[in-house]
């Protein structure tokens, strides 16, 4: 558990420190950029969180590219990264279609898109996809997985760190109006984005299904020994949903719209039974893989880097 504290703290304090520094980097900006309050909260955490990661995961000895995921020669990483980002799509389509089908989402008035309209909404959504899976998945799927499992094991590593992957989604759901914002607008962010858990009730949909990614992001990572299939499969789920908030919009008056959570109108309770039927698909397919003789292409790699 040690391990795990040790991360957990490391959130706490960067989160504290971009409060206080939110508002002074915002007010740089804001003179010669037209940037979101939140959105530069948002980004002076990650920087922090970048930094504390590279001296944590030093100090706990989880630094060099295995133990961050990173193992296989890079042809194969990225043949495993791009096969886990169609599987990630291909995996996600059927779910918002699903959504489409039964009225819950719908096209946002006004939002019909030409060629060049939706390869610019696709490419934006690619970007956002991609950048997320590589931060979120070498930072929780690399050095606090492999932290924890060191001390505690696989499994324990998949319970932990699926929650507070969870989590961390909240932590960017509050806004601040424009016309409010000044030197205490970080920690009102904080607090207003900390203010959800003190609802459980209200995103307890939401909060399970994204448990339920986690966990099944961190089984496939000890299964594979590496980051690459994460980083491709969240990239994938990350692209469909970025596309998809951009291209419509939740049906609130539906009888069915229970099924979508109120956080962000896409994960909840149908997305979370959607879960448990990839989970079951996308296991046994790396298991599979993973089964194989070394040496029999990408997943012979993986074998090998598993027993590392």
């Amino acid at each position: 558990m040690r391990a795990f504290l040790a991360f957990l703290a490391l959130i706490l304090l960067t989160l504290a420190a971009a409060a206080a520094l939110a508002w002074p980097a915002y007010d740089l900006l804001t003179p010669q950029f037209d940037v979101r309050f939140h959105r530069v909260a948002s980004r002076v955490w990650m920087l922090l969180m970048l930094a504390g990661i590279v001296l944590l995961a030093r100090r706990l000895g989880v630094a060099d590219r295995a133990s961050l995921g990173y193992g296989l020669p890079r042809a194969a990483f990225l043949r495993e990264a791009g096969l886990g980002l169609v599987l990630g799509v291909a995996t996600m389509l059927p779910i918002v279609l699903a959504m489409f089908a039964l009225g819950l989402r719908v096209p946002r008035p006004g939002g019909v898109l030409d060629a060049a309209g939706l390869a610019a909404l696709a490419g934006a959504g690619l970007g956002t996809g991609l950048t997320v899976a590589l931060i979120e998945e070498t930072f929780l799927r690399g050095a606090m997985h492999s932290s924890v499992r060191r001390e505690s094991g696989p499994g324990v590593a998949v319970l932990l760190v699926a929650p507070l992957y969870a989590a961390t989604h909240f932590l960017a759901s509050y806004r601040i109006p424009p016309e409010q914002l000044g030197p205490g607008s970080g920690f009102a962010l904080l607090a207003g984005s900390a203010a959800a858990f003190a609802r459980p009730l209200s995103i307890v949909d939401a909060f399970l299904c994204l448990t339920a990614v986690g966990a099944l992001l961190g089984a496939v990572r000890n299964l594979t020994g590496n980051v690459a299939a994460c980083i491709g499969l969240h990239a994938g789920w990350v692209w469909v949903i970025s596309v998809m908030r951009e291209a419509s919009r939740p049906v609130d008056a539906h009888p069915a719209a229970w099924l979508l959570s109120d956080f962000d109108g896409v994960v909840g309770w149908l997305v979370l039974a959607w879960c448990g039927v990839i989970g079951a698909v996308l296991l046994r397919f790396y298991r599979g893989r993973t089964a194989r003789p070394a040496g029999a292409g990408a997943s012979g790699l993986v074998a090998a880097d598993q027993r590392r």
